[in-house]
C-alpha cells in the first residue's frame, strides 16, 4: 500500500477518534451518560491491557518461547475470575475516597502521607517509561512495514523522528481530552469512549488476520492444529518456575499498573460495572489470544529466515498481497499502543500535580492555602507539561535503548516495576498494622533492586550502568552483580529481578511496619481502609476547629471554581438546617470538604491544605479512640447517640439562630417605629408649621412662594415614602402587576447603570463590564428589573469603603437563566448583618449615610420572587456581592414558592 495513503488513512482514523471523544464530552456535559455509564464501555475501556505488545508482541512471544506468551493473559483472568473480590474492595475504596491515582490511594492509606504519594510517582513514572518506549517502539517498526513504498517528500529521516511525531500527536490529543477538568474524579468520557471503540478496532483487527490466516493461508481449524503440531512451537519446553512467575507479575500489573488503576477505580461509576467485567473482560482477552499461534505458525513457516516476529500481524498479510487486511492490522495496533498512552499520561500526570507540583507550591507559598492565585491554573498547567514529560521520558528511553529489544521483553521490565507497589497496595487495604514507615522502607529498597537488577541494565549501551559493574558486581563485589545478586547465578534475569525485589520489598514492608507505631490519622485510614463495608462514608478525621468558613470557601474556590465550591458550601449548609447561609465547621463537614478537594488536587494535599487554615486540628488520638468502636454494639450505639446529639444540635443551632433573629428583628422592629415615626412627624411638621405661617395675612409674596415649594417638597417626600410602603405591600400579597416583554439585557443594564449615576455623582466609581456576555434576549418586567439594578448599583457606590471604589458586574447564562453578579471591592458586609439585609427597614449606618428609610433590598427581594427570580448576598468575593438570578422566558417562570434559589445566600 502506498505510504501516502497510509498516512491518510491514519489521520482520518485520528479525526474520527477526536470527534467521538468530543461527542462523548459534549454528551456528558448535558448530563446524557445512560451511554456513556454502561458496563459495556467500562469492560471495553480495561482493554488498555492489551497494548502493542500483545497486539503485535504476543505472536513474537509464541514464535520465540512457544505458550509461554499465555502468561500475559492468565494473571488478568485469574484476577478477574477469583479475586474480583480484591478489585470490588479497591473500587469501594476509590468511590468513597475519591482516590484520583494508586499514589493517591497509598497516600491516603498511610496517614495521608505525600511522601509515599512522591516515592510511588516517580516508581509509577520510571516503571512507565520502557512501557512507553515500547508503544513508540511498535508503531515505528509498523510504519517501517509500509515505508517501502515511501514517496521522496514523505519519507522522515529516519525511525527516531516518526517516534517524535508519533509521540508529539499523542500528547496533543491527550492534553485535550484529558486534562479539561480540575477534578480527576471526574470520568474522562472522552478518551473513556475513544478507547472503548479502539478496544473494537483493535480486536476485529486481530481477529480478521487469524480468520485469514487459519481459513485463507492453513487450509481451515484441523489443516492448521498440523502444522502447529509440526511447529518449533509444539517442542516448547514448560520451565514451572518461569511461568509462575511471569503470571504472578501479569497479575500484579493488573492492580498497579497506573493506567489500569485509572481505568479500573477511578473511571468507574458503579461497582456493579464488575460484575460484567468479571466474565466479559477474560472473554476479551481469550479472543485476543485466540489466533496468535496459529499467526505466529504460519509466519514462521512463510516468511523469510530473519524476518521480525513480532510484525507477522502485518507482514503475513502484506505478503500475501492483502493490503487491506494489512492496514485493518495497522490501525488495531495503532489503536493498542496509542489507548495505553493516552491513559497511561493522564494517570502519571494526575499523580506528579498532585502529590509533587501542586505540594511544592503550598510550601513555598507562606500564606499557605489563603494565599491568593489561580490553583486550578497551576493544577492543570502541571498537568499538561507532566503529559508532555511523560511522552519525552518515554521516547528518550527508545532512543537510549536502540529500539532493538523485543517488545514483550520491554513490557515485562515495566510489569516488574509497577508490581513493587503489590504489598503497600494489599498490605494496606486488608492489614490495619500495616504503616507509612514500612510502605516507604519495603517501596524503596523494591524500587532500589528492580532499577539495579532490570531497569538499567535494560538501557543497554547508553551507559547508565558500566559495563565494569555488570561484570564484577558493584566496588568490585561479585556478589553484587545486577544478574547475578548474592552469588546467585544462572537465573533468568527476569525473574532474578523479580524474586529479589519483591522479597525485600516485602520483608522491609513487614518488619518496619512491626517496629514502627501509625500516628492517629494512620490509625483512622487503617481503620477506614480494612473496613471499608463497615465504615460510615462521614468517618470523622477532624476535631471542631478554628477555621473560619470564608477562608474555606475562599480556598475551595480557587481550587474546584466558584460556582462548583458555591454549590457544596450551599448543599453542606442546607444539611446543618442552616440554608442561606455558610456551614459550621464541623468534624462532618471538614471531612465532606476534604474529600471533595481530593478528587482535583489529592489527598494528601488536600488534607495539608485544610490543617493549614485550621491550625492543624487534625483528629488526637484521644478523638480516635472515642470514634473508634471495637464491637458491633459499641458501634451501633455510637451510631444512634451521635445522631441524636447531631439532631439536637441542629435543632438547637435552628432555635438559637431564629432567637437571635428574632431578638434583631426587635431591634428593627422598634427602629423601624422611631424612625417611621420621625420620617413622618418630621414632613408634617414642616407642612404644619408653613401652612401656618402661610395663613398670615401681610406675607410677602416671595416668601409666599418658598413656603409653598418647601410644603411641596415635604408632601412629594412624605408620598415617596407611603408608595414605597405600599409597593412593598403589593409586591409582599403577589398582587403586582408585572409588564412581560422581550427586552436586551445589555440594554437594561445600561439604563441601570445611568440612572444610578447620581447617586454620589462627585465620587469616583468605576464599573466594569463584559459587555458581550451581556447581550442576551430576555423576556421579564424590563422596569422592575432595572428598579432592583439601580439599588444595588447605587448602594455599591454609597456604600463601598475602597479608597479606589469598583463594582463588577458579571453576567452568566445557566441553563435557561440568567446569573447577574454585582460584586464591590470594599470590605463587605459583616457576618453578624448578612442575616438582616433583606429584611424591612434594615439599615447597616446611620441614618444621615443611608437616607432611606431601609426598604431597598426587601423591595428588591420581593420584585424578583415576583419576577420568579431570587436575590442573594454571596459571601467570600473579596467584597459585598449580590446575585440576581431569573428565568430568560416568562414561560419558564413558576410560583414563588416553588422558585427554588439558584445560589442562594452563603452567609454565616
Amino acid at each position: 500500500m502506498p505510504f501516502n495513503n497510509l498516512v491518510a488513512v491514519c489521520l482520518t482514523y485520528v479525526i474520527v477518534l477526536f470527534s467521538v471523544a468530543f461527542v462523548a464530552e459534549r454528551r456528558a456535559q448535558r448530563r446524557r451518560l445512560r451511554f456513556l455509564r454502561s458496563p459495556v464501555i467500562y469492560t471495553l475501556s480495561l482493554s488498555i491491557y492489551c497494548t502493542a505488545w500483545t497486539f503485535y508482541g504476543a505472536v513474537g512471544y509464541a514464535a520465540r518461547s512457544g505458550l509461554e506468551f499465555l502468561t500475559i493473559y492468565l494473571g488478568p483472568t485469574l484476577i478477574f475470575v477469583g479475586w474480583w473480590w480484591v478489585l470490588r474492595k479497591l473500587v469501594r475504596i476509590g468511590r468513597t475516597h475519591r482516590v484520583t491515582s494508586i499514589a493517591d490511594l497509598i497516600s491516603s492509606r498511610y496517614g495521608k502521607s505525600n511522601t509515599l504519594g512522591v516515592i510511588v510517582t516517580l516508581m509509577s513514572v520510571a516503571a512507565a517509561t520502557p512501557y512507553i518506549a515500547l508503544q513508540l517502539q511498535s508503531v515505528t517498526l509498523s510504519f517501517g512495514v509500509f515505508a517501502a513504498g515511501t514517496p521522496e517528500g514523505w519519507a522522515l529521516p529516519d525511525q527516531g523522528a516518526t517516534a517524535l511525531w508519533i509521540a508529539g500527536g499523542l500528547a496533543i490529543f491527550t492534553i485535550l481530552f484529558g486534562t479539561r477538568n480540575l477534578d480527576a474524579n471526574e470520568r474522562h468520557h472522552g478518551v473513556v469512549t475513544a478507547i472503548a471503540l479502539e478496544a473494537v478496532v483493535k480486536l476485529v483487527a486481530l481477529v480478521a488476520v487469524g480468520v485469514f490466516v487459519v481459513w485463507g493461508l492453513g487450509g481451515g481449524p484441523i489443516d492448521m492444529l498440523s502444522r502447529i503440531d509440526a511447529s518449533k512451537i509444539a517442542e516448547w519446553d514448560l520451565h514451572p518456575g518461569r511461568f509462575a512467575g511471569l503470571t504472578f507479575v501479569s497479575a500484579a500489573a493488573i492492580l498497579t499498573l497506573p493506567r489500569m488503576f485509572q481505568v479500573l477505580v477511578v473511571e468507574n461509576v458503579d461497582e456493579r460495572h464488575l460484575a460484567t467485567a468479571s466474565w466479559a473482560f477474560p472473554a476479551y482477552l481469550m479472543l485476543m489470544s485466540l489466533f496468535v499461534v496459529p499467526i505466529a505458525v504460519m509466519g514462521l513457516e512463510r516468511m523469510p529466515e530473519g524476518a521480525n516476529p513480532d510484525l507477522f500481524v502485518l507482514t503475513l498479510p502484506l505478503s500475501e498481497g492483502q493490503g487491506k487486511l494489512a492496514l485493518l492490522a495497522f490501525l488495531g495496533g495503532f489503536s493498542s499502543a496509542t489507548s495505553m498512552v493516552i491513559v497511561a499520561a493522564i494517570a502519571l500526570a494526575t499523580m506528579v500535580s498532585n502529590h509533587i507540583v501542586t505540594p511544592l507550591w503550598l510550601a513555598l507559598r507562606r500564606e499557605g492555602p489563603r494565599a491568593q492565585g489561580d490553583v486550578r491554573g497551576l493544577v492543570l498547567a502541571s498537568r499538561r507539561v507532566s503529559i508532555i514529560a511523560v511522552l519525552a521520558m518515554g521516547y528518550a528511553y527508545y532512543r537510549m535503548s536502540g529500539g532493538s529489544e523485543a517488545l514483550a521483553a520491554i513490557g515485562l521490565i515495566a510489569f516488574v516495576g509497577a508490581a513493587q507497589v503489590l504489598p503497600a497496595l494489599i498490605g494496606g487495604i486488608f492489614w490495619r498494622g500495616a504503616t507509612h514507615v514500612g510502605a516507604a522502607a519495603g517501596l524503596v529498597i523494591g524500587f532500589a533492586l528492580w532499577a539495579y537488577t532490570l531497569f538499567l541494565p535494560s538501557v543497554g549501551d547508553a551507559g547508565l550502568i558500566p559495563q565494569i559493574v555488570l561484570d564484577h558486581g558493584l566496588f568490585g563485589f561479585e556478589w553484587l552483580r545486577p544478574h547475578a545478586l548474592f552469588g546467585i547465578a544462572g537465573l533468568d534475569p527476569l525473574l532474578h529481578a523479580l524474586f529479589w525485589s519483591l522479597l525485600f520489598n516485602t520483608l522491609a514492608f513487614l518488619v518496619f511496619s512491626m517496629l514502627s507505631f501509625p500516628g492517629p490519622m494512620e490509625r483512622l485510614q487503617g481503620v477506614a481502609f480494612v473496613n471499608i463495608y463497615d465504615q460510615s462514608p462521614a468517618a470523622r478525621s477532624w476535631v471542631q476547629g478554628g477555621a473560619e468558613a470564608e477562608d474555606l470557601l475562599s480556598m475551595s474556590q480557587r481550587i474546584l471554581g466558584a460556582e462548583p465550591a458555591q454549590h457544596f458550601f450551599q448543599a453542606q449548609a442546607a444539611g446543618q438546617g442552616k440554608a442561606g447561609f455558610l456551614p459550621d465547621t464541623t468534624p462532618d463537614f471538614l471531612a465532606r470538604l476534604e474529600r471533595k478537594l481530593a478528587g482535583s488536587v489529592g489527598a494528601s494535599t488536600a488534607h495539608a491544605m485544610i490543617a493549614q487554615l485550621t491550625g492543624g486540628t487534625s483528629v488526637s488520638m484521644q478523638d480516635l479512640i472515642a470514634v473508634a468502636g471495637e464491637t458491633a454494639e459499641a458501634k451501633e450505639y455510637t451510631a444512634r447517640l451521635e445522631a441524636k446529639s447531631e439532631e439536637l444540635a441542629r435543632v438547637a443551632r435552628a432555635l438559637r439562630e431564629a432567637n437571635d433573629k428574632l431578638q434583631d428583628l426587635s431591634v428593627q422592629k422598634d427602629s423601624f417605629l422611631s424612625q417611621i415615626s420621625h420620617e413622618l412627624r418630621t414632613p408634617m411638621t414642616s407642612i404644619r408649621a408653613f401652612s401656618e405661617i402661610l395663613m398670615e395675612p401681610d406675607l410677602p409674596d416671595s416668601m409666599r412662594a418658598q413656603y409653598a415649594e418647601i410644603i411641596h417638597e415635604e408632601a412629594r417626600r412624605l408620598t415617596r415614602l407611603l408608595d414605597d410602603l405600599l409597593d412593598l405591600s403589593v409586591l409582599e400579597n403577589r398582587r403586582a402587576q408585572l409588564n412581560v416583554s422581550v427586552a436586551n439585557l445589555h440594554d437594561l443594564i445600561n439604563r441601570a447603570v445611568q440612572s444610578a449615576s447620581s447617586t454620589q455623582p462627585e465620587r469616583a466609581f468605576r464599573i466594569e463590564r463584559d459587555f458581550p456576555t451581556e447581550h442576551m434576549p430576555i423576556f421579564t418586567d424590563a422596569d422592575r428589573l432595572v428598579q432592583v439594578m439601580i439599588n444595588l448599583i447605587s448602594n455599591a457606590r454609597k456604600y463601598c469603603d475602597a479608597e479606589k471604589a469598583v463594582l463588577r458586574i458579571e453576567v452568566k447564562r445557566r441553563g435557561k437563566r440568567v446569573q447577574i453578579d454585582f460584586i464591590d471591592n470594599g470590605a463587605g458586609i459583616p457576618k453578624k448583618s448578612q442575616k438582616l439585609i433583606f429584611e424591612k427597614f434594615a439599615r447597616l449606618t446611620d441614618q444621615s449615610r443611608a437616607g432611606s428609610a431601609g426598604l431597598g433590598l426587601a423591595i428588591c427581594r420581593e420584585i424578583m420572587t415576583n419576577l420568579g427570580g431570587t436575590i442573594d448576598y454571596v459571601p467570600g468575593q473579596g467584597g459585598a456581592a449580590f446575585r440576581i438570578s431569573l428565568p430568560l422566558r416568562r414561560s419558564d417562570q413558576r410560583a414563588p414558592s416553588d422558585q427554588p434559589s439558584e445560589s442562594a445566600a452563603l452567609s454565616r
